[in-house]
């Protein structure tokens, strides 16, 4: 853990909680307490990454971002996936980016934190890939549009129906939200090998989560009509990866555990439940088959 890298305005600055809260993360992929790096040689350190380029809003040092890329809205999740990795060490954290670098079954592999929504999810993305990235793999959750996509289920999007506002600001109206067709088969086959059962298909990405006063088809998406449309699920950024993907010339895909059927319990405070049993133990598996179809990649 000696290697640590991390971007900070000043050698001053950096001393800060954040070094606390790394410690508390990143604490069990320590052996000894000699892996824990000392303030001082933390802020060392500082000082010379501070020579490399950084990305303005994720901090990210331009160069040193693997080609191979896990995304997650959720910070502690990132924290998660890099639990799975070897030789971890943390590329830099900002606002709600957190990205952290490892090994696994002999691939580097960064993962990074995108926040939620398409705008904030778009900069984690365009920046991931200035500083390196080639492919990326969005490891999400999302809620079921069919009654046979069950909480706990696996969904691989192979496209999807973009609802954004981020999309009408960046591309032509219809311009199609697709997946990478290679790296989506990746997750295909790594699924079946795990012996995990993923529908896929067509997904939805929309900006609102909590309802607002206007219900009409033209400010909202119609979750019944796009059931009828053999959608399966909704989530909130997996279009704005695949059109970055797109015209950036990266590949793309995406894999969700579905966390509740919203046709039956629309988003709210109080049918929302994101944190049952059923749900971690779904992101788990899409975590496996992530890093499984990354290790699968050629280089």
């Amino acid at each position: 853990m000696k290697d640590i890298q991390m971007e900070r305005d000043s050698a001053e600055k950096w001393i800060d909680p954040y070094l606390d809260e790394f410690r508390d993360d990143m604490s069990r992929k320590c052996k000894t307490t000699d892996d824990m790096v000392p303030t001082t040689e933390v802020a060392a350190v500082s000082r010379i990454v501070l020579t490399v380029p950084t990305l303005p809003l994720t901090k990210l040092p331009v160069g040193l971002v693997s080609a191979d890329v896990l995304v997650c809205g959720d910070p502690s999740r990132a924290t998660r996936i890099a639990e799975r990795l070897e030789n971890v060490k943390i590329l830099s954290e900002n606002r709600e980016y957190r990205a952290l670098q490892g090994f696994y079954k002999g691939t580097s592999i960064t993962v990074c934190s995108h926040g939620i929504g398409a705008p904030g999810a778009s900069i984690a993305f365009e920046e991931l890939i200035r500083a390196g990235a080639k492919r990326i793999i969005r490891v999400g959750t999302c809620g079921s549009l069919q009654n046979h996509v069950l909480t706990g289920d696996v969904i691989i999007a192979t496209s999807s129906v973009d609802y954004t506002g981020y999309a009408r600001e960046v591309v032509p109206p219809g311009f199609p939200a697709v997946a990478d067709m290679d790296l989506t088969m990746k997750l295909r086959s790594s699924a079946i090998k795990n012996g995990v059962e993923a529908h896929c298909g067509l997904i939805l990405t929309r900006d609102s989560f909590y309802r607002g006063v206007n219900r009409s088809i033209q400010a909202a998406p119609d979750y019944l009509l796009l059931s009828q449309a053999r959608v399966l699920c909704v989530e909130m950024e997996s279009s704005t990866l695949f059109i970055v993907g797109t015209l950036r010339q990266v590949q793309t895909a995406s894999i969700l555990a579905v966390d509740g059927n919203v046709l039956s319990a629309p988003e709210n405070m109080d049918s929302y439940k994101p944190h049952e049993v059923v749900v971690y133990n779904a992101t788990e598996k899409c975590i496996k088959i992530a890093l499984d179809a990354i290790a699968g990649s050629d280089a």
